[in-house]
């Protein structure tokens, strides 16, 4: 190629360059490209709901929306993944959040959280009516102790892997005899949990009282015959948390969320939960509320 003809090819380059930039400085802002803020979606009724006429109406997925509307400078999009895949992809170098998330010192390291979202009723121990003979000895003041148990040959216990019950739980679970855990890994994990509870393969197994009730009646399960024990030494409530990548977008989108969230969370929040919990629960439950964010670190 001769140099004049390479200078006229170099010539046009840059002027088609000047000329794309032009256009696309030239778009209205709202046509420009969004970051693409993917929210990771587990199976957590009635927090989160992917099947049935209640499908996309639990408490966290109206969470999840409320944000979206309010954080129109990123496209939102949604995906569905079981709790392990979920921790992965928040560990990557990626744009993802999750609604639902506790917090621990060891996921801190890897992911960015916002203030505290919701208080849940604290996870707990169920088994059905006809093993209660089995725990009864465990059981003082109408809490379980979980770490005797756990030592002991009574139980096989059921566990959606991956999940986090709590320091405390999360504590004793990582010093159980393995042959003593049933960790599932599904996408619908707690409710093959009950499932294999039914059939006589587990004897208990752990999760939200209100979340096990959910899942029974979606089971044919009748929730009268399951028991729930608090578990001694645990908290009466847990408080979930937006977890993000902690990556420059993933910060960038907590700090928004905080924003939010400081508006939503002493009324609008408490009422997409506080429908889920037994009738009889949800008076004292509502007084309890009214106290969770009095904390300075909680502003």
């Amino acid at each position: 190629m001769s140099p004049r003809i390479l200078w006229q090819h170099r010539r046009c380059r840059r002027a088609l360059i000047t000329l794309l930039a032009t256009l696309v400085f030239a778009l209205p802002i709202g046509a420009q490209a969004k970051d693409t803020l993917i929210w990771l979606l587990r199976d957590l009724p009635p927090l989160v709901i992917f099947e049935g006429p209640q499908k996309g109406q639990g408490a966290v997925d109206q969470l999840r929306q409320l944000l979206a509307a309010a954080m129109p400078e990123y496209e939102h999009t949604t995906l569905r993944v079981n709790r392990a895949r979920a921790m992965q992809m928040l560990a990557e170098p990626s744009f993802t959040c999750d609604a639902a998330l506790l917090w621990t010192a060891e996921r801190a390291k890897k992911i960015v959280f916002s203030i505290p979202s919701l208080g849940l009723t604290s996870n707990g121990l169920v088994v059905r009516q006809e093993d209660r003979p089995l725990i009864e000895p465990f059981v003082r003041d109408g809490q379980v102790d979980l770490a005797a148990l756990l030592v002991s040959d009574h139980l096989k216990l059921g566990i959606v892997a991956e999940r986090s019950y709590g320091y405390l739980i999360d504590n004793l679970l990582r010093q159980t005899p393995a042959e003593h855990l049933a960790p599932h890994y599904g996408n619908d994990a707690q409710g093959n949990l009950l499932q294999m509870q039914r059939l006589g393969r587990l004897t208990a197994l752990l999760g939200y009282w209100a979340e096990i009730r959910y899942q029974a009646r979606q089971q044919g399960i009748v929730a009268e015959n399951l028991v729930f024990y608090p578990i001694k030494g645990i908290a009466k409530y847990q408080f979930i948390r937006v977890g993000c990548s902690n990556t420059e977008q993933g910060r960038a989108a907590v700090t928004h969320i905080n924003q939010i969230l400081r508006e939503l969370r002493q009324h609008q929040l408490l009422d997409l939960y506080v429908q889920w919990l037994d009738p009889q629960q949800r008076d004292a439950y509502l007084e309890d509320a009214r106290q969770f964010f009095l904390a300075p670190e909680d502003q």
